[in-house]
């Protein structure tokens, strides 16, 4: 019997559906194969990268004691190529833990695994203090040694340790059926890091004394060994590559976070970066979402980024996706994002009155004039009076903190607005009467030509009146360079920058940034997807309590 044509052409039709279908899983598999090879070559590449530094490390060791060399600049030469080593090392953790996921998905690529140094044992003291004072061997009064002891008095003092070292034995038993002979054990528990020997406290406490209290690396391993428990820096940078993998994920979270609100505070500091033996300046730029100014009910949180140089394409590039409100300085490289054919809905920008104000106070504040100037030295009364009125206005924003936007920008256009407006006015006239390369006339041009960016606040409730959230949150960066001098490499930086966000964030939320990060490293690696939001630091609630409750 001849098959109908139709029906011919149908089954043609599904063959050939059938052969492109099989090609697209063939081509999805070769390309499953050659990102993971990739991601192969990249590891070997970051690990030859750790190796060559740590072996130039030792031979500059190895110089400076057979030689004796003991100079101020050989002593920075180690420390550099000390900071270079531990950021190889934790770019090659990073680098190996992406080939290892990239290999789990295809079968045929092997994945690579660094070659790590044999760790020391551990020490097996653990500390137990009773302090027993020596018992009278004979009476005081008639000398008796027929003594029988009564009972005792405690004193207690109040004494500090500043850390207690212990090792944590996780057993598991075995158990063998007599039924069926088969052997029972349970799972394994989940680790904060793979392969990794230190647990979430002590994960917790190197990641915020690098990042959160500007100890280097080198400078915990010394104070390890000093505490009877030796770590070398290599071990240390490994285990904050691995980390810095495993808190992705909630970083991811943070920075959607962010990204998502209405108003956004941005500004960005310097950060020294270690090339070649010598330092350029790099920049780290912050992001801060706080809504609680205007009552809002989310939480506070703030993104970094880091970057070789300050070029307006980083903001532009950071800001991509965003539509809102920007509290900046009037730094020309946010001008990009601030254009109106740049997308449909263009970001607003909202100037900061405190670097408005900050020029003008020079100009008025009598111990600067008189340090610059000698006894002579003279205020400019135009910028004290232009000071003054500023402050006014700060002194109203003062008491409006907290409340809803609708009613904020009410109480704004009937006390704030007539200020402003006499400013204005005030600034004009003033600014006639003086040349323009008067420093007083350059101060108050900073404002006067961008007025409707620094009048912004009269037009929406939600907007702050200076961008000290963004200040304070780079504060501890600005700190810190006296502490860590420079970032070992742009991917160094780049990491600072992550956990920056995390340490940060939690800061913002009143939580104690270790505490938080001890009690996320110990239950990230076990915690599904749908729930990570549940470790959010403004979601955050320790696993005690949650036991507890």
């Amino acid at each position: 019997m001849v098959e109908p044509a139709g029906n011919a052409e149908i089954a043609a039709l599904r063959a050939a559906l059938a052969a492109a279908e099989q090609r697209a899983d063939l081509a999805e598999l070769k390309a499953a194969q050659a990102r993971a090879e990739a991601a192969r070559v990249v590891a070997e590449k970051t690990d030859g990268e750790a190796e060559i530094a740590r072996l130039k490390l030792e031979i500059e060791k190895l110089k400076r004691s057979l030689y004796g060399q003991r100079s101020e600049r050989k002593a920075k030469l180690l420390d550099q190529l000390e900071f270079e080593l531990e950021d190889l090392e934790a770019a090659a953790t990073e680098d190996e833990l992406a080939a290892e996921m990239a290999a789990a998905r295809t079968t045929p690529v092997k994945a690579f695994t660094r070659k790590r140094a044999q760790r020391r044992g551990f020490p097996d003291h653990l500390p137990r203090e009773r302090v027993v004072v020596s018992a009278p061997e004979a009476c005081q009064c008639c000398g008796s040694d027929h003594l029988v002891k009564l009972g005792e008095d405690v004193t207690e003092t109040l004494e500090v340790i500043p850390r207690q070292w212990k090792v944590v034995q996780t057993v598991r038993e075995k158990f063998s059926c007599r039924d069926c002979e088969k052997i029972s054990q349970p799972p394994a528990p989940f680790h904060p890091t793979p392969r990794g020997f230190a647990g979430p406290n002590l994960l917790a406490t190197i990641l915020f004394e690098k990042f959160g209290q500007h100890q280097p690396l080198n400078r915990q391993s010394e104070r390890f060994a000093r505490e009877g428990v030796p770590v070398s820096l290599s071990t240390l940078a490994d285990q904050v590559g691995a980390a810095t993998v495993a808190l992705k994920p909630l970083h991811d979270l943070i920075a959607d976070h962010v990204m998502a609100a209405d108003r956004l505070h941005g500004d960005d500091t310097t950060v020294p970066i270690l090339a070649k033996g010598q330092t350029r300046t790099g920049r780290v730029w912050t992001y801060v979402r706080d809504d609680r100014p205007f009552g809002g009910i989310e939480g506070p949180a703030a993104l970094f980024y880091a970057s070789p140089d300050r070029r307006g394409e980083h903001p532009r590039a950071h800001l991509a996706d965003y539509s809102g409100i920007l509290q900046v300085d009037a730094f020309a490289g946010y001008n990009g994002l601030f254009d109106p054919e740049r997308r449909s809905e263009p970001i607003r920008p909202a100037f900061c009155w405190a670097h408005g104000r900050r020029p003008l106070f020079e100009l008025a504040d009598i111990e600067r004039v008189r340090k610059k100037k000698g006894k002579g030295g003279a205020i400019s009364p135009v910028a004290l009076e232009a000071v003054r009125r500023i402050d006014e206005i700060f002194a109203i924003e003062r008491d409006l903190y907290g409340l809803p936007p609708d009613q904020r920008l009410a109480e704004r256009q009937r006390l704030c607005a007539p200020l402003v407006e006499e400013l204005h006015a005030y600034m004009m006239i003033e600014r006639e009467k003086l040349s323009r390369h008067a420093p007083v006339a350059k101060a108050m041009n900073y404002m006067l030509a961008r007025w409707t960016g620094f009048t912004a606040f009269l037009e929406d409730g939600r907007i702050c009146l200076s961008n000290n959230a963004a200040e304070r949150a780079l504060r501890g960066i600005a700190l810190g360079r006296k502490a860590w001098l420079f970032a070992g490499s742009d991917r160094g930086a780049r990491r600072a920058a992550f956990m920056y966000t995390l340490i940060v964030s939690a800061k913002l939320n009143d939580i104690d940034p270790q505490a938080w990060l001890a009690d996320v490293l110990a239950r990230i690696a076990d915690m599904p997807q749908s729930k990570l939001g549940e470790l959010l630091p403004w979601n955050w609630v320790t696993q005690a309590v949650t036991k507890a409750a």
